[in-house]
């Protein structure tokens, strides 16, 4: 017989034999339980796979747009819903100025310089002529893609295409659907450049496109831009520049152009005129652009991590510029002037990413402090030997500046400038002999402001959905009476007359329309200024404008315009060589 102590042992030794049974059969059921759960979990995918924490940029340009031809500053005329929309739910930058003109606000834009120190400050590029913004810049394309980002550009170009690597994808972006040119019709997608001198000017890279002729310019423009972001790799920030034609006009034989059953929508008692309806019409449609990207950037799920930015590239062609009718009223001048109407512009930032929001910034900003400024937003490295400035702080907090002096103008060669230091803005000479030197444009103020149409708007919609929604009708009347602008009839006793060599000083914090002339009062300030002026000039290169080549003429080139540079001259040419003539009007 076995002892007590041998019998104890042995059920011990029984007892641990089946706690180890035990033991092995929970560790396998719960192997197959995890194996079998991993069937069902989501996997964390890899880095690759994972959206991007930068944000994706998107940069919507107007081509002439007035200052009154938005809603947001108090026009009533031509309902701008979506852009209003963004506006409201974003920040209204209402002291934001561009260039006079188109190629010299691009090539700040791109660049982040004053065109005086690229050679971009006089006049444009016409399609004829061979030059174009210098190889040696480093463009905001191309530090982006440095980021990490898919870069993109959709319509207008306007820096130079005589030379491909002139073209915008050799300039930093991965693709470019639009036109090289300043202009094109926007059905047909000619550019007449000069007389005798026209061609198709619409190219997917460097390939014309003449599939798509009969096709709207910017229903083509906004399509495009829809593709991209829907066909967009989150694991990549997206820069995407849509740089609209729209208000500019087209060809001299048909300057404004819109679909008919849109134009009807503005034959209207507030709008008597033809052409203001046409023009409206080609707004409107600019303006359900902007809804249909941001709409897009919401299907995807790229909204919440996005920064939009909507801006004019000059102030408006209105009393018949270009044979267009934009309206920058109550501000004085337009287009191709250093008056407020010409470079003050219509500008706004959307984002989640900012701290502030549903507000109106009344700082001084200029378009060519985007490309500092989007880049410390996306997180890149502060840019030296640059004009702009960085504004993502004061956007940020309200109680942060900007800065107090700004160069607008300095074009020697047609002997106009302008600079602004604090509230203090002095203009010397004037362009097209006086012609555009009033307030230009419809006033817009009769009818009712459609809100419900702000709020049913496609962007609103978008936006509902995101940290930056749309305020309440009484936050959005009140930033609208913020950021609209109001002056008293002119009165002839104070007008400075440029034309007849005075110097014109303006206190714009009073006096935004420049109606009132302070340079006798002030002459020491006009000193202080001009002393400015000449400090700045000192740093100027010499434009780097080119007299026009026949050999660019599109009938030599399949009536396409193309970078003919890069091509052997057909003996065949030479003998039916013809001089472009610029028109009066870029």
């Amino acid at each position: 017989m076995m002892s007590a102590e041998a019998t104890e042992m042995k059920n011990i030794s029984r007892l641990r034999s089946r706690l180890v049974v035990v033991l092995v059969a929970s560790t396998v059921a719960m192997l197959v339980i995890l194996v079998v759960l991993s069937f069902f979990v989501p996997r964390a995918t890899s880095s690759e796979e994972q959206p991007s924490t930068k944000p994706n940029i998107i940069f919507i340009l107007a081509d002439d747009l007035g200052w009154n031809d938005v809603g947001f500053h108090g026009s009533n005329q031509i309902p701008t819903p979506n852009i209003d929309a963004l506006a409201y739910s974003g920040i209204i930058l209402n002291d934001y100025y561009a260039t006079p003109l188109c190629t010299p606000s691009r090539s700040a834009l791109f660049t982040g310089k004053h065109p005086i120190h690229t050679g971009m400050q006089h006049e444009v590029i016409y399609g004829f002529e061979p030059w174009g913004l210098g190889l040696e810049e480093r463009l905001l394309p191309e530090y982006f893609k440095d980021l990490g980002y898919a870069t993109h550009l959709v319509g207008k170009w306007h820096l130079g295409h005589f030379k491909k690597e002139y073209t915008p994808t050799f300039r930093g972006f991965d693709s470019h659907f639009g036109y090289w040119c300043g202009h094109t019709d926007y059905y047909d997608h000619n550019s007449e450049e000069a007389p005798a001198f026209w061609g198709h000017d619409l190219k997917s890279g460097m390939m014309t496109r003449r599939d798509l002729v009969g096709n709207y310019t910017t229903t083509l423009f906004s399509d495009e831009a829809v593709r991209l972001i829907d066909a967009h790799d989150e694991s990549e920030p997206m820069l995407l520049v849509v740089s609209h034609s729209a208000p500019h006009a087209g060809n001299p034989a048909i300057p404004l152009q819109a679909p008919d059953d849109i134009v009807a929508k503005f034959k209207v008692e507030n709008i008597p005129d033809a052409r203001r309806q046409i023009y409206a019409a080609m707004v409107w449609l600019l303006d359900r652009s902007v809804g249909q990207i941001i709409s897009a950037l919401s299907r995807k799920g790229m909204l919440d991590n996005s920064i939009v930015i909507f801006s004019s590239d000059n102030g408006g062609a209105g009393a018949n510029y270009n044979r267009n009718v934009a309206s920058n009223w109550p501000l004085r001048g337009g287009k191709d002037t250093t008056w407020e109407g010409g470079v003050k512009v219509a500008g706004l930032i959307w984002s989640p990413l900012l701290k502030e929001a549903n507000k109106v910034f009344n700082k001084i900003c200029s378009i060519q402090d985007w490309l500092p400024t989007l880049l410390a937003a996306a997180g890149g490295k502060i840019v030296d030997g640059i004009d702009g400035k960085n504004i993502w702080p004061a956007l940020n907090n309200s109680s942060r500046d900007t800065y107090d002096q700004i160069l607008v103008q300095i074009d020697d060669l047609r002997n106009i400038s302008a600079v602004r230091k604090g509230r203090y803005k002095l203009l010397s000479g004037t362009t097209w002999k006086g012609r555009y030197d009033v307030s230009i444009g419809s006033e817009g103020r009769k009818g009712e402001y459609d809100l419900r149409g702000i709020q049913t708007s496609e962007a609103a919609s978008a936006l509902k959905r995101t940290t930056r929604p749309l305020p309440n009708k009484f936050v959005i009347k009140n930033l609208r009476n913020l950021a609209t602008v109001t002056c008293p009839p002119d009165d002839d006793r104070f007008i400075c007359k440029p034309l007849e060599g005075e110097d014109c000083l303006f206190d714009l914090s009073q006096d935004p329309c420049e109606a009132i002339n302070l340079a006798r009062k002030y002459p020491h300030i006009v000193n202080h200024l001009k002393s400015l002026l000449a400090t700045c000039n000192e740093t100027a290169v010499q434009p780097r404008n080119q007299v026009g080549d026949p050999l660019s003429n599109p009938k030599f080139w399949r009536y396409e315009w193309t970078n003919w540079k890069d091509y052997k001259d057909p003996p065949h040419l030479k003998s039916h060589l013809v001089f472009p003539e610029k028109r009066l009007e870029a």
